[in-house]
């Protein structure tokens, strides 16, 4: 059952159901409030009956009582015997009525087999001959059964003009609903059909739950269009990246195969090469396979970490190996950060290691806090980089200097390595540079909760 059916149906079930509720209460109020107000009208009338027999004695009780006799109905003497002494009425049908003797004065509404309304009044008098007998009147509530009828038609004429707008209305309200579903479901099925990246149009409307939802949707289209594209951005650089090695590979394996036996030189030449070649093919599918460990994990164990004294041990280690002047410059002696200390350490490492290759002279690691926030700033005095490819530098496999990139056996993978640890730290990591004057990478990371 489509869903449009479902609230159509729903809508005018429950309008249904509640308009027979409501009905049905006011077709029984009125009948029962009729109902006491005929029956308390024929006790006045009893009772002014009884008051007349009692103001004249003189005259013979049957003709006082065939003065009341009702239009509708019947007044009758029953003795203690069960006898009827007197019956008067205008219509012998209404004699029917079941007569019974008694001292108790009641008052009812009884229903007859043809469905006729009864209202019925009982109540002992004293006889002219001084016997206590019972004086029965009845009437037949025919109007009141003509104007049930009436009014049952009535609200069954009603109903079916309320029913009606109801099913419109909710065939309306089907298509208002769903009209937006049914053009995510068609963009949908065109972007899985056409392989496309269709969205949803959105007019101007109020800003419910089904703009919400298009809106939604539009903008997973966005992120899912921008993520396809940027797998085939890394698809096709990394298979450009591997072709270079395998290439070289490949040439100096047929060098060796056709030469490399006779001319010892040319066999050091393409091991060493070889050699080179796969350390950065190694490099490459390492750092390909860290960014996409990074970007695709769930948050790795933390833990309070000093990053002053993670920062020293880095600058320790590339100082010895590297024998150059690396200066670390800091306000305090201790500074904790909440994170993953390996990798905010591989964060430092490709910073310096950037650093050091792309400037001769000294790298200062400078850190600070402001507020609930830690800066490690990594600058160097080398050539800096030009503002057009500032923007570029945290692209995967770009490179400012493809040539020298290839000699230091850059793989334009770190920054991207080291921006995506970043971000997955609540951090930033940005770049500030003047060429010729040297470059700064700011990294700003929270501190410890």
């Amino acid at each position: 059952m489509k869903l449009r059916t479902k609230i159509q149906l729903f809508s005018s079930l429950f309008m249904f159901l509640l308009i027979l509720l409501i009905n049905t209460s006011i077709y029984f109020l009125f009948y029962h409030l009729s109902a006491d107000s005929e029956l308390d009208q024929l006790e006045m009338q009893t009772t002014d009956i009884v008051e007349t027999l009692k103001s004249y004695p003189d005259i013979a009780q049957g003709e006082l009582l065939k003065a009341f006799v009702p239009t509708d109905g019947m007044i009758r003497v029953i003795t203690k015997d069960g006898d009827p002494i007197v019956t008067f009425t205008k219509e012998s049908e209404y004699t029917s009525l079941p007569k019974s003797y008694t001292t108790v004065e009641s008052h009812e509404i009884s229903k007859r087999a043809d469905g006729t309304n009864v209202a019925v009044i009982t109540k002992p008098i004293i006889w002219g001959d001084g016997e206590i007998v019972t004086l029965q009147i009845s009437k037949h509530l025919l109007a009141l059964q003509v104007t049930m009828r009436t009014l049952f038609y009535v609200l069954l004429i009603a109903s079916v003009m309320i029913l009606i707008p109801t099913v419109i209305a909710g065939n309306v309200l089907g298509r208002f609903l769903l009209r937006p579903i049914q053009a995510l479901i068609q963009t949908m099925k065109a972007n899985t059909k056409e392989a496309d990246w269709k969205k949803i149009e959105m007019p101007n409307r109020s800003k419910d739950e089904l703009y919400q939802m298009e809106k939604t949707f539009n903008e997973m289209i966005e992120q899912l269009k921008e993520n396809f594209q940027k797998q085939e951005q890394f698809v096709s650089n990394a298979s450009h990246e591997l072709k270079t090695p395998i290439s070289i590979m490949k040439s100096y394996a047929q060098l060796l195969k056709r030469r490399g036996r006779e001319r010892p030189e040319i066999f050091d030449e393409a091991v060493h090469a070889i050699d080179s070649e796969s350390d950065h093919m190694q490099l490459l599918v390492e750092q390909m396979l860290s960014l996409a460990k990074h970007q695709n994990q769930e948050e790795a164990t933390r833990a309070n970490v000093d990053i002053i004294l993670l920062c020293e041990s880095v600058r320790k280690t590339f100082a010895g190996a590297y024998m150059r002047d690396i200066t670390l410059k800091t306000t305090s002696n201790s500074m904790i950060i909440y994170g993953n200390e390996e990798q905010i350490k591989q964060v430092i490492y490709i910073l310096i290691d950037n650093a050091l290759k792309y400037s001769d002279q000294e790298v200062i690691l400078d850190i600070s806090r402001q507020d609930r926030h830690v800066t490690i700033k990594v600058i160097d005095f080398g050539s800096g980089i030009a503002p057009e490819e500032q923007d570029r530098i945290f692209d995967r496999f770009y490179r400012i200097d493809k040539a020298r990139s290839r000699e230091t056996g850059g793989t334009g993978l770190g920054l991207p390595i080291a921006q995506s640890i970043v971000h997955a730290h609540d951090g930033t990591l940005t770049v500030t540079s003047e060429q010729g004057k040297g470059t700064t990478f700011i990294m700003t990371l929270p501190t410890s909760k």
